[in-house]
């Protein structure tokens, strides 16, 4: 899926809703946490794809703040390789601003925090069994 090319200011916080409006997490730099400050995954390369904490792709950041992806999207492989865990942020906003409005998707289209508003929350069922 190509979702919009847009920038971040890496500065800045940039916050993350579903399409109902309600706030789930800002992205701090690379860094994903929650409305706690917890860190709960992390944004990577020019499509803003979004991971999990345990590498797990679960969609790309649209410039209205929601994480989409296609439904029929193939789920890639875990990454092995992670960054490394950050510190909890002293920065983190108390508040978000009002979420932009939000358009329709289509039906190719899903909101993930939408779909799934646990998907931070879980380990993923690709992590192998510890032995």
């Amino acid at each position: 899926m190509s979702a919009r090319t847009f920038k971040i200011d890496p500065a800045r916080p940039f916050f993350i809703f579903d399409t109902p409006g309600d706030w789930h997490a800002t992205l701090l730099g690379h860094y994903i946490f929650d409305v706690r400050g917890d860190y709960i995954g992390f944004a990577k390369g020019e499509q803003h794809d979004i991971f999990t904490t345990s590498g797990e792709w679960i969609g790309n950041l649209y410039p209205d703040g929601r994480i989409i992806r296609k439904r029929s999207q193939s789920r890639p492989p875990l990454l092995m390789v992670l960054p490394p865990k950050p510190a909890k942020p002293a920065n983190l906003p108390a508040r978000a601003p009002l979420p932009a409005q939000n358009g329709e998707l289509g039906f190719d289209k899903i909101d993930v925090l939408e779909d799934d508003p646990d998907i931070f929350k879980r380990l993923s069922d690709l992590t192998p069994d510890a032995e």
